[in-house]
């Protein structure tokens, strides 16, 4: 039996006696759907191609529309430092490594092979700057201004001599990158002044560059599973290359974090795991998440459920416990909108402290309602029987935009920041606050041993502000600048001949004084390999001598805290002041 066929070819070939050859027109006729498909297919990818060359030509076209906008409608101006804030000015990379050869005094043998290293402000060009325009001024403020990294390698040498070197470098953050490339600041300051100013330029940022303000990661340095980053709160941090400073890139935990990240991250105690953080403008406006110890996992993320958006800068932790500082220096664009500060201080309102189990959500937090404060930066917390303790700095509220002095004004008590206590019992809810310092003294900056973080301790480190070399620049927003350092004995009251009546909570403070005219930076402490002792190390600072200009690193015993540093090394080139300084052990 036959089958029909199709240009006789049985739909049964194995049937078929034979196979009848197609003629020449249907062979052109099967050819010619191919063809018109492939002329379809080249029009179809020509037509693409051009799609995108028009698109493309029009977000060039609508760039540099944009950009001559801002161009003509915007004028850029250097912030003028204050008379003696000489060493605020930005330097430029040195170009590789300097050996250093002028170091007094000795290194002990027992101090450890590493890298210190700080991070601060250092504008690409020239100086932080404003903006004035038909929409009004805006303004960068005093803690803006391009990462720079400052290192310092102590290595040793087969016949146990130190060999020390220095280099610098800044972070190359894909703004950084941007701008150095255009030769030119391309940003519109966006964090101060006149309300429409600052939002015309934070939109016009965001559409030109896709984000309002530039990822600066000028804050801290910290280690993590053997890898090194630089960090700042308003972008993920970079990782660097320890040992030439190079930036590696951007680290957001595998994806797993796309998103602010906090400039201090704090090491769980007995697990490694990392408790980090980052706040948004818009809800929801603090998420909290746990890194794994080698760094390759984000093991815990959680929005927590807060009806503002704080300016929180750090966070601590316990054995069990997170550290929610829930204060009220809020960022708020609809304040901005009425005419506002985005950033502001709202003394009449709440705050309050989040006590949040590990790996807990956001219903399991234990809030403690407290006095309104101020807290840029915690000292330690710690868990004592039904007590969870939190010490930090009460400051102004004026901190991140940066106080300022009026003509023949003197500093109030508000200006000083000091040491603060809470107490927070999770049996009965109850809370007890109180200062650890007297008034007269600011402090800022704090450090301790890291072995001790989220743990009972007995002593913590500050830098002292010199006041009087703060006024000495007249009127104008104040760049602090800290004359010396204070070691809090945690457990000891201070001396009888200087109580007075109601300081009878205060504790003990030695002070260690830099010379006049010296002022010091990014203090860390390094502990001694085998120490039996919590305060077994040395405290290792930048300091400026504005009488020389000369930059040094000083190491200070933290047992002999008051005495003169045991060695003072002198850096071939000037190091301006900075934020935060870390030690990064050739063991770890």
């Amino acid at each position: 039996m036959r089958t029909c066929s199709i240009h006789g070819c049985s739909l049964q070939p194995s049937m078929c006696a034979r196979r009848r050859q197609p003629s020449s027109a249907s062979a052109n006729a099967t050819r010619l759907p191919c063809q018109i498909t492939s002329v379809a297919k080249e029009l179809r990818q020509q037509f693409a191609l051009r799609i995108g060359d028009a698109s493309n030509a029009l977000n060039d076209a609508s760039q540099r529309l944009l950009d001559a906008f801002v161009d003509t409608i915007f004028t850029l101006s250097h912030q003028p430092l204050r008379p003696a804030e000489g060493n605020f000015a930005p330097v430029e990379e040195i170009g590789g490594m300097r050996e250093i050869f002028d170091v007094a005094g000795e290194i002990p043998a027992d101090f450890p092979e590493g890298v210190y290293i700080r991070n601060g402000s250092n504008p690409l060009f020239g100086a932080l700057h404003s903006s004035t325009s038909i929409f009004g001024k805006s303004h960068d403020i005093w803690v803006e201004g391009e990462g720079m990294l400052h290192a310092v390698y102590f290595t040793k040498s087969n016949n146990n001599t130190w060999s020390i070197k220095y280099t610098n470098r800044y972070v190359q953050s894909d703004t950084f990158r941007a701008e150095k490339g255009l030769k030119k600041p391309c940003f519109i300051p966006a964090s101060d002044g006149d309300p429409l100013a600052m939002l015309i330029a934070g939109t016009l940022n965001t559409l030109r560059f896709g984000k309002a303000f530039k990822n600066m990661s000028n804050t801290s340095v910290f280690e993590h599973a053997g890898r090194v980053f630089s960090a700042a709160e308003n972008d993920n941090p970079h990782e660097i290359d320890l040992y030439n400073l190079d930036t590696l890139g951007s680290w957001n935990v595998d994806g797993g974090w796309k998103m602010p990240f906090t400039a201090h991250p704090k090491v769980i105690p007995g697990t490694g795991e990392l408790v980090i953080f980052g706040f948004n403008l818009d809800a929801p406006f603090l998420t909290v998440g746990v890194i794994s110890a080698d760094g390759k996992k984000l093991q815990q993320k959680v929005a927590l459920k807060l009806d503002r958006c704080t300016y929180c800068h750090e966070i601590g932790v316990t054995t069990m416990y997170n550290i929610i500082l829930d204060a009220p220096l809020t960022i708020s664009k609809e304040r901005m909108l009425k005419g506002g500060p985005l950033i502001e201080f709202e003394k009449d309102s709440y705050a309050r402290i989040g006590v949040m189990p590990r790996y807990g959500d956001a219903n399991s937090i234990t809030w403690f309602y407290v006095q309104p404060f101020c807290t840029i930066h915690l000292v330690n917390c710690f868990e004592e029987d039904d007590e969870v303790v939190v010490r930090g700095f009460h400051v102004p509220g004026s901190i991140i935009l940066g106080p300022r002095i009026e003509s023949n004004q003197e500093l109030s008590e508000e200006c000083f920041s000091r040491l603060y206590e809470w107490r927070l019992n999770l049996k009965t809810r109850t809370i007890v606050g109180k200062y650890l310092t007297r008034e007269e003294v600011a402090l800022e900056f704090p450090i301790i041993n890291g072995k001790y973080v989220g743990l009972p301790h007995k002593y913590a480190y500050a830098q002292v502000a010199d006041s009087l070399a703060n006024l000495a620049g007249g009127p104008g927003i104040v760049r602090p600048k800290f004359g010396g350092f204070a070691k809090f004995c945690l457990d000891e009251k201070e001396d009888a001949t200087m109580k007075n009546k109601g300081t009878e909570d205060l504790i003990m403070v030695k002070y260690h004084h830099l010379e006049r005219n010296q002022f010091c930076s990014g203090a860390t402490f390094v502990p001694k390999a085998n120490g039996t002792n919590e305060d077994d190390g040395w405290i290792i600072s930048f300091v400026h001598d504005e009488g020389t200009d000369k930059s040094e690193v000083h190491i200070i015993n933290a047992q002999t805290f008051e005495y003169e540093p045991i060695a003072k090394i002198t850096l071939p080139q000037r190091v301006p002041y900075g934020f935060h300084g870390a030690f990064v052990s050739k063991s770890t």
